[in-house]
């Protein structure tokens, strides 16, 4: 169990979220919607310890986080895939892939390779050199070389053809049928619905709901919420 409670947290002297609480249960799904400036990123920081919050607490499964340093959120089993890429651009793909793998190197490579081929052949390259698009199938296949049990996802899609989005969201599935559990942020709303289990939105750094993907109407979370250009 992952649980933020009542999250206080900002930048300086201005704070971006107030009073914020959520629960990502055990092999689930939780979708993290809002407008931009809503607190989503600063909410996800502070679940990967990026950003001590000023008050509230992170837990996974017990063993309360808050204030400890992000590499003893990775010990724990979170793992941060961040806006923009979350790679060492001056790194080989396969430099890329062992950094973060446990267990055997060989194994955590065919492991990365099976779920995004395009990597197989592209492991002596530099990661900086790639595409946009296999640089973020590199930053998820890092991320499913660590094991994690859970996966904070900022707006992994942004960016990338509709082709490679497709192929992302695959592999979001297979994580998720895996038993991996995810706390996703992305603009496509409809997609993300589909996969969820639960619905957190948020709204100028507060929640606005909770709950489960039938409890919510679409066309009035776009409307209140999201504007019409989240909706593809």
């Amino acid at each position: 169990m992952f649980s933020l409670e009542r999250i206080v947290a900002g930048y300086g002297e201005t704070t971006v979220l107030w009073d914020v609480s959520l629960v990502v249960p055990p092999r689930s799904v939780v979708a993290l919607l809002g407008p931009n400036g809503a607190g989503k990123t600063t909410l996800l920081r502070v679940a990967s310890g990026l950003l001590k919050p000023t008050s509230g607490r992170v837990v996974v499964d017990g063993t309360e986080l808050t204030g400890r340093r992000p590499f003893r959120f990775a010990g724990a089993g979170v793992c941060h895939v961040p806006e923009g890429r979350g790679i060492f651009p001056s790194l080989t793909v396969r430099e890329n892939l062992l950094l973060q793998a446990t267990g055997d190197p060989a194994e955590a490579l065919d492991k990365a390779v099976g779920v995004f081929p395009v990597l197989g052949r592209r492991l002596l390259q530099l990661a900086g050199t790639m595409s946009g698009g296999e640089q973020q199938m590199l930053a998820l296949a890092r991320a499913y070389v660590t094991e994690a049990r859970v996966i904070l996802l900022d707006e992994v899609s942004m960016g990338l053809a509709p082709r490679v989005v497709d192929q992302i969201f695959d592999f979001l599935a297979r994580l998720a049928r895996d038993g991996t559990s995810l706390l996703l942020v992305e603009q496509y709303v409809s997609r993300a619905l589909e996969l969820a289990n639960y619905v957190v939105v948020m709204n100028r750094g507060r929640l606005a709901f909770a709950g489960e993907p039938a409890e919510i109407d679409e066309e009035e979370l776009f409307a209140r919420y999201l504007g019409a250009h989240f909706s593809a």
